[in-house]
């Protein structure tokens, strides 16, 4: 572990698929039936953002934590089928491999979703080890398909893997192993991070969570606990490991000069049974409404980040890896655009300091779907519900989001002096993506 204040220790959880209104302090908890009592104290011990901004699904977010980078310059753009292309290209430089140049150690224990054959694995991309899912949980259904086929689709396998060697199947990934899994991947974590406790070197823990992905299921320990069906039950759980991280990392000595970051991959699930909430804000992942773009962000980091702040300042994922970077003194790749900004100062001052970030362009894939800077957000294409678009739009529809949360109301009309510096903004981004051409989408022509 490293005690030197320079070289602090690094545990970034992210969950999958938990919206802006599920946790107790962002309103939900009680309210959706299941209190979170962990991350909810965890919450008070830094700061709060209620205006964390991810991309559209799993993989682009993934993408953009692990590079600093827009999925449309990875080509990361979307959630893939098994067998399909998919994952991050070599010439992609991953947060881990900029940690290890610092000399930190790096473990990945969880989902990964971005690279399933030899090369794009874990242990291939900068992590020591690794213990999980190489793509995603809703191919924990795979084997009770009625009609599953193992001859022509493939078994989705719980994997692991250390550097330098090859990655190999653990057990399969089938629904019994999906309500075991987040308990394992919390075994592995702490293990790894007793072994980092004794050792002279500073450690970097990425830990994404299965939870609350669908299908939504618990621990067998967890099942009928909260009176509120599986997916309340799941959330209890979700608290429940996210606390077992935080005393561990208490269990071993390392709480002061360690950075815990907790947040998600985007916003809730759209389909029933296991659809989420966004709180106030409208729509769900897969879509360029806030309740996908806005997702809960969590940080403690003793003695720099103060305690029991929230704060409504801007902040995207990219930034994320940055500002890692940042923190830990790791150099930042210099031979390609970098999206993500430092937001260190902002994190560690947030009563006087503001976002480094006036906004962003949101992509679905290929398409540009809104633009968002300060408190407006701009569509460009309008789908409100997933599957339920209009297609591109004649004449944008703009929404001052903090005034008007569920973007009712289109004020263009009265507003369109914001056009301007958003136009600018596309601009500057469209011209930097045609001297850095991203990799051809593999599904497009398919």
């Amino acid at each position: 572990m490293s005690k030197d204040p320079s070289h602090p220790n690094i545990v970034l959880i992210l969950a999958d698929n938990l919206g802006w209104g599920e946790l107790g302090c962002y309103g939900g908890g009680a309210l959706r039936g299941a209190p979170t009592p962990r991350i909810d104290d965890f919450s008070t011990e830094g700061l709060l953002l209620h205006n964390f901004n991810v991309e559209s699904d799993c993989v682009p977010t993934r993408s953009a934590l692990m590079t600093g980078r827009h999925p449309i310059r990875t080509g990361c753009r979307q959630s893939v089928p098994a067998g399909f292309p998919q994952g991050l290209t070599a010439w992609e430089k991953t947060l881990p491999e900029c940690l290890k140049q610092r000399g930190y150690a790096t473990a990945h224990h969880g989902k990964w979703h971005l690279g399933d054959i030899p090369g794009r694995y874990p242990s291939d991309r900068g992590f020591d080890e690794w213990f999980g899912i190489p793509r995603t949980t809703d191919e924990s259904q795979f084997t009770s398909a009625v009609g599953f086929d193992a001859e022509v689709a493939e078994l989705p396998y719980i994997m692991k893997g250390i550097a330098g060697q090859d990655s190999e199947n653990v057990c399969v990934y089938d629904l019994d192993k999906r309500r075991l899994i987040d308990e394992m991947l919390v075994d592995k974590s702490k293990d790894w991070l007793s072994r980092q406790a004794a050792a002279e070197v500073p450690f970097f823990l990425y830990h994404p969570l299965v939870h609350l992905h669908f299908p939504t299921l618990p621990h067998p320990d967890f099942e009928r606990t909260t009176g509120n069906g599986e997916f309340a039950d799941s959330m209890a759980e979700m608290d429940y490991r996210v606390g077992q991280l935080l005393d561990h990392i208490d269990d071993i000595g390392v709480r002061e000069n360690t950075v815990v970051i907790f947040a998600s991959d985007n916003g809730p699930e759209f389909r029933p049974p296991y659809r989420g909430t966004a709180g106030p804000w409208s729509g769900t992942y897969h879509t360029a409404m806030e309740g996908s773009l806005r997702v809960p962000f969590i940080i403690r980091w003793p003695g720099k980040v103060p305690k029991n702040v929230t704060s409504n300042e801007t902040v995207h994922v990219t930034d994320i890896f940055t500002t890692i970077l940042a923190m830990t003194g790791a150099e930042k790749p210099l031979d390609r655009p970098i999206d993500g900004i430092d937001q260190t100062k902002f994190l560690q001052n947030p009563a006087s300091e503001r976002s480094e970030r006036d906004g962003f362009l949101f992509y679905i894939k290929d398409e540009l779907r809104a633009v968002k800077w300060k408190h407006w957000k701009l569509h460009l294409v309008w789908e409100p519900k997933v599957n339920q678009s209009s297609g591109k739009l004649e004449s944008p529809y703009l929404f001052n989001i903090m005034r008007d949360p569920k973007e009712e109301t289109d004020i263009l009309a009265y507003n369109t002096w914001v056009l301007q510096p958003m136009m600018r903004l596309r601009a500057n981004f469209e011209k930097s993506l045609k001297n850095d051409p991203a990799p051809p989408d593999p599904l497009k022509n398919m």
